[in-house]
């Protein structure tokens, strides 16, 4: 199972960014994508979930309302389109799939990729 993260980058404060988590040897639609983060210095910290299957989502209180994550399961891709970026939401982002329980636990998800970092600056 390999995961890739892509679309990070430099952006200003209140702008806009989608990340992209390719996805290959897991079955997307039987099982999970949780996105993570892990700012400079700090721990790592969940930031959502997609099931694969019927796309149902949840969002740690920091992101709720301006993240939003989808997959294209054609594709074997799950995207984080994240918007009104904060200084505070810079960050080495990660995807890991599985099959959660709890889906804001890192022990609960099978496969990590590579992060891609987001620097929110002005």
């Amino acid at each position: 199972v390999q995961l890739q993260a892509s679309g990070g980058g430099l952006v200003q404060p209140g702008g806009s960014l989608r990340l992209s988590c390719a996805v290959s040897g897991f079955v997307l639609d039987r099982g999970a994508i949780g996105w993570f983060r892990r700012a400079p210095g700090k721990e790592r910290e969940w930031v959502s979930y997609i099931h694969g299957g019927d796309g149902s989502t949840l969002y740690a209180n920091a992101v709720k309302g301006r993240f939003t994550t989808s997959r294209d399961n054609s594709k074997n891709t799950v995207y984080l389109q994240m918007s009104s970026l904060k200084p505070e939401d810079t960050a080495d982002y990660i995807c890991a799939a599985g099959w959660p329980s709890i889906p804001a636990i890192e022990s609960e998800y099978d496969y990590w990729g590579q992060g891609t970092l987001v620097t929110v600056s002005s």
